[in-house]
Formats: C-alpha cells, sequence, structure tokens
C-alpha cells in the first residue's frame, strides 16, 4: 500500500492532522531509506510533548463538562472513538507489511511510537479518565497507590519506633525446675537447649526440638554435689557449660552434663592470693569471654578475680585484685567482659565499680568508688550492645546505668526496684533500646515483676507480672526473641511471640504429649538359633505381657501368697509376736522351766530314751562297735584282794 494513500486515510478517519505526526506516519516514503537518528529522535520528543499537552487538554474539557452536568458517556464515547481510529492507524501498517513480505526490503518502516506509550498506559489513562475531576501533572493511580503505600509504611515505621510493641509476652510456658529458687539459667547461642540450677543443687537440661507439651527435661545432675548453683552460662560455640557455685572450684561440663574440666582449688594459707594457683573460698560468679571460646572468669569471696584457659586446669591464667581507695580488699559479687571483650568489670561488696583492661591486671582502667551502697551485693553488671553504656542492679534496690567514657556519675538511675538476691540479673534488648530487670518480693506479700525500661529517656515503659515469687534470673536471647525468666519458687518461664519470635519454645507447644506405653521388654535373654532341630528351639518371648499371661495359668508361678501367721503358729511358722527364729527361741528360753544348772542330771535325762531309740549315736557303730565285755567281780572280791596297809583303819 502507498505511504500517501494511508496518510489520507488516516487524516480523513481521524479529522485532524496532527494524528499523522502524533502516530509516527509522517516521515514514511522511500526518502527514509537514509535514517537521520538525530531526527528521528528529536521527533519522538516532540510527539511526546504534543501528545502531553493534548491529554491535559481533553482532561481540561472534562473538567468543564462534568462541571456543566453534562454526562461523561458522550465524552467517553468520543475519546474512545478517537482512540480506536488510531489504533486502527497504528496496526494496519503491520498487517500490509506481512502481506507482502516480499517488498519489506525496498520499503523501509518509520520511527516507532514513543516508548513511554503503551496499550497498558492507555488502559490506565482510561481508567484515570473515567473517574471524576482530573488528576495533576506527573500524578496517576499508580502513584495513589504508592503513595497509600507510603502511609502503611509510615505507620509501620511507627510501630517499629516503639520497643514496647517488640516485647514477646503474648504467649508463655512454664518448666518446673524444682520447689527452691531457680538461680542460675543459661542458654546456648543457637536458642536450642536451656540449662537451668537452683538452691536444691540440681542442674537440669531441656531441649526445646525433644520436648512435647509435658515440658520435661531430659537430664537432672548434680555436678557440685552440696552447693548451691551461682551461674551457668554456654561457651561462644556451645560446646561446654560453665557451671559457678558455692564451692572453690568451678567446673566445666559438656552438652550432656559430663565433666570436661575442674578448676583446681588454691593454698588458703598463703597471703597473696597472687601466688595460690586458684580461689580459697567460695565462687560468686562467672562469665565466658565473648570471643575467646577456651577462656572464662570467675570471682571469689577471697577477693580476685581470675581468668581460666580450658586447656590448662592446674593453674589460673591471670589475676586481678579489686582493692578499696584505702588499698584493702573488697570481694567481688559479680563480673562480667565487654561485648568485644577487652575490658573486664566487677561489682563489689564497698558499693564500687572497678574496671581493667583485660591486659593489664594492676591498675584499675576505669572505677566509680561510691557506685552503689557500700555493705550491699551488686548482684549483675551488664554491657550494651554498643559497648558504650554499663547497666548495674544493686542491691541498695536501684538500677543504673553508666557511660563508660564518662564513669564518675551514672547516667540514669531507678529506685525501689526490690532485690533479696545476690544473683537478681539485669540486660538489655537485642535491638539495645529497652532495659529490663526482675524485682524480688516476700512470701505471700504480692508477685514478682519485669521492668522495662526505656534506655533514652529511663522511664517505667512495660511491667509483667511473673509469679508470686521473686524474679531472679533473666534473659533475653538475640536470636530466638524470647524471655527467659527464673523465680524463686522453682519455676523457668519463656515467654515468647508467635509472631515475633523464632523456634525455642515454639518448637515443643506443638507437641502432642506422648502416651505412656507399659515397657514390654524380654524377660530373659532370647539367643535365636535359627538351624536348630524343634526339640531344641526355644519359643521367643515377645513381650512381658504375654509372659505374664502364660504365668498366671501356671499355678506354681501364680501362687497366693501366704497370709501373716495369728496365734501361736502351723507348718514351721512363726507368729506376728514372734516374727524371728532368733525371737522365737529366746521366748521359748525364759518360758523353759527346767533347771539345768547340774550338767550331769541334764543329760542323763535323755539316757533312757537314747537306749530305747538309739537314733543318733548307736547305728553309726553298729556294725564296726565290737561287744562290751565287763568283769562280774563282786565288791567283797575286791576289798579282800587288797593289802591290809591299804585297807582303811576304822
Amino acid at each position: 500500500m502507498d505511504p500517501n494513500k494511508l496518510d489520507k486515510a488516516t487524516e480523513k478517519m481521524s479529522g485532524d492532522g496532527d494524528i499523522s505526526s502524533v502516530m509516527g506516519f509522517s516521515g514514511f516514503g522511500k526518502k527514509a531509506r537514509t535514517f537521520d537518528l538525530d531526527a528521528i529522535f528529536e521527533q519522538t520528543r516532540r510527539t511526546a510533548i504534543e501528545r502531553s499537552h493534548h491529554v491535559l487538554e481533553e482532561r481540561q474539557k472534562e473538567t468543564k463538562m462534568e462541571e456543566e452536568g453534562e454526562s461523561s458517556k458522550s465524552v467517553k464515547s468520543s475519546v474512545h472513538t478517537q482512540r480506536n481510529k488510531a489504533a486502527t492507524a497504528t496496526f494496519r501498517k503491520p498487517e500490509s507489511d506481512s502481506s507482502s513480505h516480499s517488498d519489506s526490503d525496498s520499503e523501509l518502516i518509520g520511527p516507532q511510537a514513543p516508548p513511554q506509550h503503551t496499550p497498558q498506559q492507555e488502559q490506565e489513562d482510561d481508567d484515570n479518565e473515567l473517574v471524576g475531576p482530573p488528576l495533576p501533572p506527573g500524578y496517576t493511580s499508580r502513584t495513589a497507590h504508592s503513595d497509600d503505600d507510603d502511609d502503611e509504611e509510615e505507620a509501620e515505621d511507627d510501630s517499629d519506633d516503639n520497643p514496647v510493641k517488640k516485647i514477646p509476652d503474648t504467649h508463655e510456658i512454664t518448666l518446673q525446675h524444682g520447689t527452691k529458687t531457680v538461680s542460675a539459667l543459661g542458654l546456648d547461642p543457637s536458642g536450642a537447649r536451656l540449662v537451668t540450677g537452683g538452691y536444691d543443687y540440681d542442674v537440669r537440661f531441656w531441649d526445646f526440638a525433644g520436648m512435647d507439651q509435658s515440658l520435661q527435661a531430659f537430664r537432672s545432675l548434680q555436678p557440685c554435689e552440696c552447693h548451691q548453683i551461682k551461674s551457668l552460662q554456654y561457651s561462644v560455640t556451645g560446646d561446654v557449660i560453665l557451671v559457678v557455685s558455692g564451692n572453690a572450684q568451678a567446673k566445666v561440663l559438656d552438652r550432656d552434663g559430663f565433666n570436661v574440666m575442674e578448676c583446681v582449688k588454691g593454698d588458703q594459707y598463703i597471703v597473696d592470693m597472687a601466688n595460690t594457683k586458684g580461689h580459697t573460698a567460695m565462687l560468686n560468679g562467672g562469665c565466658w569471654h565473648p570471643k575467646i571460646k577456651e577462656e572464662f572468669m570467675t570471682c571469689s569471696n577471697d577477693g580476685t578475680v581470675r581468668t581460666w584457659d580450658l586447656s590448662s586446669e592446674k593453674k589460673h591464667k591471670s589475676v586481678f585484685k579489686p582493692r578499696s581507695l584505702q588499698g584493702k580488699k573488697v570481694t567481688p559479687t559479680c563480673c562480667t567482659y565487654s561485648r568485644d571483650g577487652k575490658l573486664i568489670a566487677a561489682g563489689c561488696q564497698d558499693g564500687t565499680i572497678q574496671i581493667w583492661d583485660r591486659n593489664l591486671s594492676v591498675h584499675t582502667k576505669f572505677r566509680c568508688q561510691q557506685a552503689h551502697t557500700p555493705g550491699t551485693d551488686t548482684s549483675c553488671l551488664s554491657f550494651s550492645y554498643d559497648g558504650v553504656t554499663l547497666a548495674s542492679r544493686g542491691g541498695d534496690d536501684t538500677l543504673k546505668t553508666w557511660d563508660i567514657r564518662n564513669f564518675r556519675k551514672p547516667v540514669n538511675v531507678a529506685m525501689g526496684l526490690t532485690n533479696y538476691f545476690a544473683m537478681t540479673d539485669c540486660c538489655f534488648s537485642p535491638d539495645d533500646k529497652l532495659l529490663v530487670t526482675g524485682t524480688s518480693v516476700k512470701k505471700d506479700e504480692g508477685n514478682g515483676k519485669l521492668v522495662f525500661f526505656d534506655r533514652a529517656s529511663f522511664q517505667r515503659v512495660y511491667e509483667i507480672e511473673v509469679t508470686n515469687a521473686s524474679v531472679v534470673r533473666l534473659l533475653w536471647h538475640p536470636k530466638l526473641n524470647q524471655i527467659m525468666v527464673g523465680t524463686g519458687n522453682g519455676l523457668a518461664k519463656v515467654y515468647y511471640d508467635p509472631i515475633k519470635s523464632h523456634r525455642g519454645a515454639m518448637l515443643c507447644v506443638v507437641k502432642n504429649k506422648r502416651k505412656e506405653r507399659q515397657a514390654e521388654t524380654l524377660t530373659q535373654e532370647y539367643i535365636i538359633t535359627p538351624h536348630a532341630l524343634p526339640m531344641f528351639r526355644e519359643a521367643r518371648q515377645r513381650s512381658t505381657r504375654k509372659q505374664l499371661e502364660k504365668d498366671r495359668l501356671d499355678p506354681k508361678k501364680s501362687h497366693k501368697p501366704e497370709p501373716p501367721v495369728s496365734g501361736p503358729g502351723r507348718g514351721g511358722r512363726v507368729a506376728a509376736h514372734g516374727g524371728t527364729l532368733s525371737s522365737f527361741i529366746v521366748k521359748n528360753i525364759a518360758l523353759d522351766k527346767t533347771d539345768d544348772s547340774n550338767a550331769r542330771e541334764a543329760i542323763l535325762r535323755h539316757a533312757a530314751e537314747a537306749s530305747e531309740n538309739p537314733y543318733w549315736v548307736a547305728p553309726a557303730y553298729k556294725q564296726t562297735q565290737p561287744e562290751p565285755v565287763f568283769a562280774e567281780d563282786s565288791e567283797e572280791d575286791e576289798s579282800d584282794k587288797e593289802p591290809e596297809w591299804k585297807k582303811r583303819k576304822i
């Protein structure tokens, strides 16, 4: 088809001469064989500008028509008519090209439509034109949707900025450790296993993936005999556990509770504690190095903080000795590493907090003399995740935060937080925006609480009532986003949120309790002999149930036990008052009235019976014993034979 005729037809259909330039038909012809790219790009740009002006004019016309009360149907029909005509003119050329494929080499196709103009965009423009007043330039329906999404995202950002909404406390599970205080909690880095220790000397192991809704521990042991457990912590790799008890020797166990290492005990008669190989008094706390998996630290009543190496158990690695201003020995009650492991901090009984460089054990790097009330036990020190802030939980019912860059005064102080335990915890939330600690209560005088403070403003933003006992231990695992709490009545509670938390307690609450089955074990060892003769084969015993059924049919095995004997006894059985043979014999001896003081008479008393019924002695010598022959001389003859000098004179 001739391009000139196509242009004329297009002008007739559209009624507007600009349509050819808009649709790109004005450049048709054999002259377009030489491509001028600059001219094509310039024409495309002008076409896009003209089209945008044209669309704006149409929208303004529609607005005026709507204001005048005219129906929008005519507007739509006119617009669609023009669009259909343009589309017809647009898509005719490919048909002609396909019909005359042989002439396509000689005839070149003109510039294409602008890349911004697509059928999908036309449909969107139609949708925009069908709705009321026009939209401002550059504002489309897609932009409107994006603005709605932005509003939703802003609302989500507002909720994200509120750290209280991130607290996972919608659900909880309760693990029954015992009846006494849970004084130690430890969770491995992956969050798969929890270990609890208490005043009852027990250490219990809990596996979230292996538990069901019965929530039973898979192992319980007493690693330190009759010493209360003070602290439990998994190493960085989670393969060993540090056990700190009231003993002077810390222990290291593996994941299954078997002993790996026991620290050596020092010589208590040496004055300088730096010259002893280990602690000489009760331990108060301990923790692992956050970067080095073989190193851990302990503090004791002997006035030292010692670091240890897992590979050398015969001697400590280094010794830090807290001192008062007068240079006297003070007792450290808690100790911890900084997040990078370069600093060692200890809280002491005289109210001081002393911080050393890990590699310089002589002088302190930071020191606050009156951090807490002297004479009280600082129960916990915890560094924030950014390593700048240090939180301290004091025995004077306070919670304080410190900036280690300016360690003279606390940044914030919270009062009225009752503390009755020497190991009450405080910790930071995983996003470092909240600080949480527990409160203590006396028996039947209220509920222990978890109190949450905003780190910046240090305002009480949230509280959780745990149980009618003190809240002692506390963990907020950053990976699981779950809070573990140890209480004073032997419970270990786990708080979680199904949406915000991951794994951990959520693995065991979905498993049903296993039904208790009767133990079906073999009563005796069964030897399999497949080639034995039938007469020598043993019947295989499947379970105890079938064996018990067979035993019930056996009159000997199912014989009813004889009842206790009442009365003097019968059939060789002794009555209850003579329960044993010895008591029966003693009783008969006491009741025997015979007098055996004369041994000759006692023996001759059985002579007649022995002669009449010779059962014991005579039959044994019957065949070999000769017959006795006695002399039959009289007494008179014997007296006559005696000499005269032997005769007694009368």
